[in-house]
């Protein structure tokens, strides 16, 4: 064993601080020597143990060698042992360590109250064995993200081109003079790439940020006695962790003591058949599997990278290049334009090169540029790569590389902003999905309500009680603190000197036991000591009931008991004892007026359990044991309790929301008709009117037992479905997205898996949601709480609207320098908008614009239109009236400039050049503001929260005004005046007015363009 760690242990052990000084460490060394010296002595009296190995010095035989190993050390068992003893399931190994219990003393545990959890153990055992985190693969760097910039192929062609340019710049008018042009275009392509580059690589590193969130999982374990919530990443080795249904095994261990479990080690063997987990044949649990079936408690024995799983993660990088389905539809729009753009780029290059050669364009001093024969090589070539990067530009200019941009910002973005309102994305499709959803089909317990429960009602035969234990006979209370103490997977924890009951398991059993202790005055350490559990059949959604068998130690006598849905257990019910303690026959009549009593409870919103016991018999009791069975039937009824649960407020607001953003909200819930009916009503989902209807509120089996027919006529007409099982919830969604609709689904257990899966958008619930149901789901709810599906579906909406927002601003670009430059080059020769200019119309109107309009938050208007349905075009006929009304605008203003603008100014050519540059920049300004708002008049609207999109505005304006006045050289501009600004801004201010005016004009509702469909 590692030394340093034996000499950790030993401090630990004799509690010796760590910065004694050195008189100090001298009397601490004559303290461990009488402490040695005291131990022995006691020895040579008493028979020696194991525990102390004594051996003579080979120098002198007056030195005796000690070597004292304390019984609860955590370092008596070395981690390569502790590895291998699970990893190869090595029985007989584990024998020889006297079975788990020998483990656990040999790791300083007590199998009761596991370790002590103090900061110096703690450490002790990181020292030794680790701690419960993996290496991850290095992430990738910003460097990586440059290099997969500069793989475009567009931007390899302008590199080439500015390349080309440099080269023939600086051979003609020298190094100082000569660099400008090639250099501008080098500047600005490197700007693209630098911007592309850091939104890339921040994305990524959110993507790190929410996985770290995401594997943070909080896990149940026994510490000092008390049962308590801690990260995953904070377990040790000799941790005592609960397990239940669903859960995720946190790390490798051994069975300590539970009841049917069953584990699915799908994720490490590959076998998809449950394996049983006991502790005499196969106690050995591993890291990353799941809890199938049944409970236990876990001895850990291996942690982090000494784990298979923790190995294999290490391995295994996030990919986080995922293509969302508007990813895909975006791709095929850019590629589609991007054709266009090439078509139009190839016109005007033949265009050009042939005026060229043909002699039709002249220099800067009116001479001819091209003399068949006098033309030097060299100026050929210039003209030709000038006339190239003209091209180039133009294709640059018409792909609209900033949709993608666009995407991942406004998905980056909404997922931060998510994240704040409680909602974490685990799959970036999800976002833009849930904007569409047309239906949510959500639980009620913890969802709908607040998880908060209290028994608020107790009857005992047909009577409430109201007095607690002190009214009811003895013999009947032993029972029923027989039935809560031994049927529950929850534990009650008392501090030694503290009065408070702290109380942990799922919210229902916390209730039950809050009730038997505070009410009926139960003492589960008592009850546990005094009886010892045969039998457990675990609690599941499918059966909606637990049982236990159950041996009293006092007289020998064995007795099931079972805890579940009311009606579930009055069902198997022959008998019930009345407030006396005396047995009573369970006759029709008698069985009518318990339905009432539970239908009355479940009116009152109220979830009703019922408790059920038989003393067996011993020739029934080897029955059982042979077929590992409960006694399911002539059970005699205990009693019912109520427990209260109420709605969550703000809850019927959100639903309405909903519902008034057309989107239908219905409820399936475990509970019975009643509590369902009661709690939907409250909620909002059932209206008044609609309480007594047949087709409105059904039962899952009614539901199940439709034929395929039937269910699709009636699936849209439910607004609740009680009593369902995980099955009905499935079969439901699989009819909803028959019909056409976008199904999300919102899901807790583990059973909920498939309908999470099959469901357009999985939403899993962060609190009470098993680590299946999280994996399974597209989104995890982080407090459990309807409002936060209505702030999801809001945030849905809002990233399809930004998106649209930015195409409709980025096409209007697109048509206006395309038809621009085309006609400019095709009818004199040249093209207005320099590469250089072109390259930074392309920056601004991609990356900044992109950022300015993906940033938007979601307005309340959002919430009051219709959802977009699966087959909606993504350019709808209201974007195309606004597009093509600026572009238009923009086309026979700069034109008129090109063709005219000299003789109106009375300017150069140059300053002419510049005018047309400035108020098209200007006009994509004013423009950003219409493209705020795509169906409303007013575009200032909620502007002055927005405050990154004015920053933009602002930074935008500032750099146009230095590449205007400063950067003539590098802009190819020359210095404009307060006039020619002034004519500048009016020209581009129009396209408020004409936004306005646009906006009166009504559109068919039917798409015009439908081959713009692009389907998903």
């Amino acid at each position: 064993m590692d030394l340093h760690a034996n000499l950790v242990c030993i401090e630990f052990i004799l509690q010796v601080p760590a910065n004694l000084s050195k008189p100090k460490k001298k009397w601490h060394s004559i303290f461990t020597a009488i402490y040695c010296s005291r131990t022995f002595s006691s020895l040579v009296i008493k028979s020696p143990t194991p525990r102390l190995i004594t051996k003579p010095s080979p120098h002198s035989l007056s030195h005796v060698s000690l070597s004292v190993i304390p019984e609860k050390s955590p370092c008596q068992i070395d981690q390569t042992t502790l590895i291998e003893l699970v990893k190869h399931k090595n029985i007989e190994r584990l024998q020889k360590h006297d079975g788990v219990d020998g483990v656990a003393s040999a790791l300083g545990t007590d199998t009761k109250v596991g370790i002590s959890g103090n900061a110096e153990d703690i450490a002790c055992r990181h020292e030794a064995y680790g701690s419960n985190t993996y290496k991850k693969p290095p992430t990738k760097g910003f460097f990586h993200f440059v290099v997969e910039a500069f793989k475009d192929l567009t931007i390899m062609i302008l590199l080439g081109c500015a390349a080309l340019s440099l080269g023939f710049g600086i051979k003609e008018h020298g190094p100082k003079e000569g660099w400008y042009d090639g250099g501008s275009i080098f500047v600005a392509v490197f700007l693209v790439i630098a911007v592309s580059a850091i939104s890339n690589y921040r994305q990524n590193r959110q993507f790190d940020k929410l996985s770290k969130v995401s594997d943070n999982i909080q896990i149940d374990v026994v510490r000092g006695g008390r049962r308590q919530q801690i990260s995953i990443f904070d377990i040790v080795v000799g941790d005592i962790v609960c397990l239940k249904i669903g859960d995720q095994v946190p790390a490798d261990g051994l069975f300590l003591d539970g009841h049917s479990l069953s584990v699915d080690e799908s994720s490490m063997t590959g076998e998809s058949d449950h394996v049983e987990v006991n502790r005499t044949q196969n106690p050995f649990l591993f890291s990353g599997t799941k809890v199938a079936d049944g409970y236990a408690r876990m001895l850990v024995t291996s942690v982090g990278m000494n784990t298979t799983w923790g190995q294999m993660m290490s391995q295994i990088s996030r990919d986080t290049n995922e293509q969302t389905p508007l990813q895909t539809r975006l791709n095929k729009l850019t590629s589609s334009i991007g054709k266009v753009g090439l078509a139009v780029a190839f016109l005007v290059l033949v265009v050009l090169l042939v005026r060229y050669f043909t002699g039709n364009t002249t220099d800067e001093n009116g001479n001819q540029e091209f003399i068949r024969g006098k033309t030097k090589a060299d100026d050929i070539v210039n003209a030709v790569v000038g006339i190239v990067a003209a091209a180039v530009t133009i294709v640059v200019v018409a792909i609209p590389e900033g949709l993608p941009l666009a995407v991942t910002l406004t998905l980056a973005y909404s997922m931060k902003r998510m994240m704040a309102d409680q909602a974490m994305v685990r799959k970036l499709s999800a976002c833009e999905t849930m904007g569409s959803a047309t239906t949510i089909c959500t639980d009620k317990t913890g969802t709908l309500t607040l998880n908060q429960m209290k028994v608020t009602k107790f009857w005992l035969g047909q009577e409430p009680m109201e007095e607690g234990a002190s009214s009811i006979s003895p013999f009947l209370v032993d029972l029923i603190h027989q039935g809560v103490a031994l049927n529950t997977t929850g534990s009650v924890y008392r501090n030694s000197s503290g009065t408070e009951f702290e109380f942990s398991g799922s919210p229902t059993e916390k209730a039950i036991l809050s009730w038997a202790v505070q009410e009926m005055k139960m003492d589960m350490e008592k009850m546990k000591k005094s009886c010892a559990v045969l039998q457990v059949e675990a609690f599941n959604s499918q059966k909606k009931r637990s049982g236990v068998l159950m041996g009293k130690n006092d007289d020998d006598t064995v007795h099931v008991h079972w805890k579940g849905a009311a009606e579930m257990i009055l069902a198997m019910c022959s008998s019930y004892y009345d407030a006396s303690g005396i047995v009573k026959d369970l006759n029709d009549k008698e069985r009518m007026k318990f339905e009432l009593i539970i239908q009355g409870m479940a009116a009152s919103s109220l979830r009703c359990i019922a408790f059920a016991h038989k003393q067996v018999s011993e020739e029934e009791y080897e029955v059982l044991k042979e077929k590992k069975k409960l006694k399911e039937e002539r059970l005699t009824l205990l009693g019912l309790v109520g427990i209260k649960d109420p709605c969550r407020p703000g809850v019927k607001k959100a639903v309405e929301d909903c519902q008034y953003a057309g989107v239908n909200i219905k409820m399936i819930t475990g509970d019975n008709v009643f509590t369902a009916r009661a709690i939907a009503t409250e909620c909002g989902i059932l209206r008044s009117s609609e309480e007594m209807l047949n087709d409105v509120v059904v039962e899952g089996e009614e539901f199940r037992n439709y034929t395929p027919q039937e269910r699709m006529e009636k699936v849209e007409k439910i607004r609740v479905m009680a009593r369902s099982s995980p099955f009905d919830k499935l079969l439901m969604v699989q009819c909803l997205k028959q019909k056409g609709h976008v199904v999300a689904v919102t899901g807790d257990g583990t059973n909920d898996a498939p309908a999470l899966k099959e469901a357009d958008i999985g939403l899993s619930m962060g609190i009470q949601g098993t680590e299946v149901a999280k994996e399974s789901s597209d989104i995890v709810i982080l407090d459990d709480n309807f409002a936060s599906v209505a702030t999801v579906l809001r945030w849905g909406r809002c990233v399809y609207t930004n998106i649209q927002k930015f195409i409709q601003f980025q096409l209007t670009v697109n048509v206006a320098a395309l038809c621009i430059n085309f006609v400019a080059a095709v009818s004199a020769g040249e093209v207005p908008l320099t590469a250089v200019q072109l390259l930074w119309v392309n920056l601004i109107m991609d990356t900044l614009g992109a950022l300015a309009l993906a940033t938007e938050r979601p307005a309340e208007e959002l919430m009051e239109k219709p959802p977009v349905g699966r087959t909606e075009p993504l350019i709808t006929n209201i974007m195309w009236r606004n597009l093509l009304a600026q572009a238009l605008y923009q086309i026979v203003v700069l034109l008129t400039l090109q063709f005219s603008g000299e003789s109106i100014f009375g300017v150069t050519e140059k300053v002419n050049d510049t005018l047309i540059f400035n108020t098209f920049v200007l006009c994509q300004v004013f423009n950003e503001f219409n493209a705020r708002k795509l169906e409303k008049k007013n575009v200032f609207k909620g502007i002055h929260k927005n405050k990154l999109f004015m920053g933009i505005i602002a930074i935008t304006i500032v750099l146009q005004v230095v590449m205007v006045e400063f950067l003539k050289r590098f802009a190819d501009t020359e210095r404009l005046d307060w006039g020619q600004w002034g004519a500048c801004i009016a020209i581009a201010a129009m396209a408020w007015p004409i936004g306005w005016a646009v906006k009166f004009i009504p559109v068919p509702e039917e798409p015009i363009f439908s081959y713009l469909k692009w389907r998903k």
